[in-house]
């Protein structure tokens, strides 16, 4: 079915959005650290968001998480729960450990709000619950039912959540992803219309043990080993694909030669499906450096290509006439860093990811939102919900 922009109920300047206010929220949700593998506290900034999402007039669900993971949010919002209708699709976990914000201080800063996840991406989800709040309190209505799924994995590829993810976005007809917009060439940032693979792999070396002062050339280290490996591995990066060790972790004592030795990979930057899986059959044919050692590396959660079909080329062309009307000029394109969009996307259910907040230092202590991203951000994704809907193929009517 095609999708098709209704006529704004009320024009989108009015709708009474508070820019002081939208800091404030953020800067709470913000203070409510959530690292993906630290489960209570994602399911205490849950606890957060589904007060915010009441207010706002969603009906509440909790899901139980699993795999040793915080749970899921899911609220519905209009009357018509069985028409298939709007997903709003984000996640509440960061990379911050807990503690961060007392080395990455919650403030503003020259025109800048900084904070743990704040861009990525708890600025983008409050001001998307934000939206539909003024919306209710406007007496406005959607054009279509909305959901919005809130969930605790993006962070380490969305294992505990997938299915999830899929079996909800199947149930709708779009899919908006408040993650963070990405700089272009006007004030407002571009919006991304498909998403490139991303991949993960797990890396284990095997060695042999020995005692480390008094039989050191007995053993073989994974350690070692895996040294020589993370060299190999990051350089066989190239524009067509990168590669990046991010954890190891090996041995157990000082005085041991370590046996094993664990790291897991990040592989990205494939623009194609031939690029990804060339690039997967250069790393898994990877060898260990002597007979003495052992190497195994295995494929973990993969995020697939989203190339941007009809339905998503439309959303992109109802987004820029939205921004026209306010007088934002935008684009749309596919970009790097995965998100749950790249399931939806690939699904071939019309997606539109990238409607967050603007900002930097995403993952790293200078983690920030440009503050005048916020109103002109909030207004387009009020136009998506309150103009978005969809009609019959003129063959089906």
């Amino acid at each position: 079915m095609p999708i098709v922009l209704h006529e704004s109920p009320a024009p989108l300047t009015s709708l009474p959005f508070d820019l002081e206010a939208a800091v404030q929220g953020i800067s709470e949700w913000a203070a409510c650290e959530s690292p993906t593998w630290d489960a209570c506290a994602v399911d205490r900034m849950l606890d957060l968001a589904s007060r915010d999402l009441a207010i706002a007039g969603g009906r509440i669900e909790r899901l139980p998480g699993r795999m040793g993971l915080g749970g899921c949010v899911r609220a519905r919002f209009g009357n018509a729960e069985d028409t298939p209708g709007i997903l709003i699709l984000a996640h509440l976990d960061t990379v911050h450990p807990l503690g961060t914000r007392d080395r990455l201080p919650i403030r503003v800063e020259g025109g800048k709000l900084f904070g743990p996840g704040v861009c990525d991406m708890k600025g983008g989800t409050w001001l998307a619950v934000e939206v539909l709040r003024v919306i209710h309190a406007a007496g406005l209505r959607t054009a279509l039912p909305v959901t919005v799924l809130l969930t605790p994995d993006e962070e380490i590829g969305t294992p505990s959540t997938q299915d999830i993810i899929e079996a909800e976005a199947r149930r709708h007809r779009i899919v908006l992803v408040p993650e963070p917009g990405t700089p272009g060439d006007t004030p407002f940032g571009n919006l991304a219309s498909g998403r490139y693979p991303v991949s993960r792999f797990a890396i284990r070396t095997t060695g042999r043990p020995s005692h480390a002062g008094a039989h050191l050339s007995a053993g073989r280290s994974a350690i070692r080993e895996m040294c020589h490996q993370v060299l190999r591995i990051e350089d066989l990066s190239s524009e067509s694909c990168t590669y990046s060790v991010g954890v190891i972790q090996g041995g157990e004592w000082a005085n041991c030669v370590a046996t094993t030795c664990d790291a897991r990979i990040l592989m990205s930057g494939a623009r194609t499906e031939e690029e990804r899986q060339a690039g997967i059959a250069r790393l898994l044919a990877l060898q260990p450096s002597s007979p003495d050692v052992a190497l195994t590396i295995t494929p973990t959660v993969m995020r697939p290509l989203w190339t941007p079909g009809d339905g998503c080329r439309q959303l992109v062309t109802h987004a820029q006439a939205i921004c026209d009307t306010l007088g934002l000029a935008t684009a749309a394109e596919s970009g790097f860093g995965g998100s749950d969009g790249n399931f939806t996307g690939a699904m071939g259910i019309p997606t539109l990811d990238g409607l967050g907040v603007l900002g930097g230092g995403i993952h790293t202590l200078d983690e920030h939102l440009q503050v005048d991203s916020l109103l002109p951000r909030a207004r387009l994704l009020a136009g998506l919900l309150l103009q978005l809907t969809v009609q019959p193929d003129a063959a089906q009517s």
